[in-house]
């Protein structure tokens, strides 16, 4: 059987991306609305949402990038 998930894909919860960005929910949602943060997915229902954790891993990355270029 093949693996359907090329390179494990996980997701995580908001306290999770708060804790890895260090950014409060308000500014994680503020940052999404002017498109400088990643979108979550809906995970069950209407209103459980959940971000790719490659999203957000790339998301500080380039944010580390930036610090080390200036």
């Amino acid at each position: 059987m093949s693996n359907f998930f090329p390179n494990h894909i996980s997701l995580r919860r908001i306290e999770s991306v708060q804790s890895q960005s260090g950014l409060c929910r308000s500014s994680i949602y503020a940052l999404i609305k002017k498109g400088e943060f990643p979108k979550p997915v809906k995970i069950t229902g209407a209103r459980a949402v959940a971000w790719s954790s490659q999203a957000v891993d790339a998301w500080v990355a380039a944010r580390i990038a930036g610090v080390n270029k200036g």
